[in-house]
């Protein structure tokens, strides 16, 4: 039988099937092969006696370490417009990291009861040419909250930013449909609203979402080379430059160069310039 784990407790995984959730165990061999089962896995297992086992942990398509969940579909990059304001450096390094582990960024920019319609200019012209899905919100505002609950649907969900933009307050009032409709957590095993901190996928809306919010900073490890794949408005133009190989920099005849405050906003693309000369100065330094 088929499922998803959804919970991870202690030795304990919690896989939610078709019909029901159970309480299983993994093998030993897993073990032996270095692997440690993750909320989100999506796994087989069987039943000997009264017990359930894992029995196989399917190929992840992504694997995030903190929090520790895999197969997440989409992000959440919760930011403030304003109290904080917006840290365009740390909001691209989200972006690069989930591009990297092949999650969809959802950008979400609360406070819009403060934030000021030249933020939201700028913001707009920064990520021009990327196609990412952009949404301005108030959190005090139930039809923005809707709308943002609207994007669950046949995903699997986490929600990350940087302290004090709204992170929290969204999830609980995505939970808070959760816990209206069901009354809370899984009845069988005696798990409510208030009784856990460990985190779990809870399906709303039609998908699951990770009922913790996730990091608010992280380091990324990237080979200079590679970073160009995660700027998604430098793709278009692969292997219309010069040079194979052009990593968008100093080259002549460079395509992305050339569509710089064009279908390329000069903010993102100073950004890399900066990101990029960072990586190599650590990657000499490595060497």
């Amino acid at each position: 039988m088929r499922g998803i784990i959804i919970k991870g407790i202690a030795g304990f995984y919690y896989v939610k099937t078709e019909d029901e959730i159970y309480e299983t165990k993994a093998r030993g061999v897993f073990r032996k092969r270095n692997i440690t089962p993750m909320v989100g896995d999506n796994v087989k297992i069987s039943r000997t006696g009264d017990e359930w086992t894992i029995v196989e942990v399917e190929e992840r398509f992504s694997e995030l370490k903190r929090p520790f969940v895999s197969n997440v579909t989409q992000a959440f990059v919760v930011f403030s417009l304003k109290n904080p304001d917006i840290n365009y450096e740390l909001l691209n390094k989200f972006i690069i990291m989930l591009e990297k582990s092949h999650i969809k960024p959802i950008l979400i920019f609360n406070k819009t009861d403060i934030g000021d319609q030249k933020t939201i200019d700028y913001i707009e012209e920064m990520f021009i040419g990327t196609g990412y899905t952009i949404k301005y919100i108030s959190a005090k505002k139930q039809e923005d909250l809707n709308e943002i609950s609207g994007f669950l649907k046949d995903n699997i969900t986490v929600l990350c930013g940087p302290s004090g933009a709204g992170k929290s307050t969204i999830l609980n009032n995505i939970l808070g449909e959760y816990y209206m409709e069901t009354g809370g957590l899984s009845k069988k095993h005696g798990r409510g609203k208030h009784t856990t901190r460990h985190s779990e996928l809870v399906e709303v809306k039609e998908g699951l979402i990770l009922d913790t919010p996730g990091f608010s900073n992280m380091d990324i490890k990237l080979d200079p080379l590679e970073l160009k794949n995660y700027f998604v408005e430098f793709n278009k133009y692969e292997g219309e430059c010069r040079f194979n190989g052009c990593v968008h920099d100093q080259e002549p005849g460079c395509k992305v160069k050339e569509q710089v405050g064009e279908t390329i906003s000069k903010e993102r693309y100073d950004y890399y310039v900066k990101f990029l000369d960072k990586l190599r100065e650590e990657y000499k330094r490595k060497w």
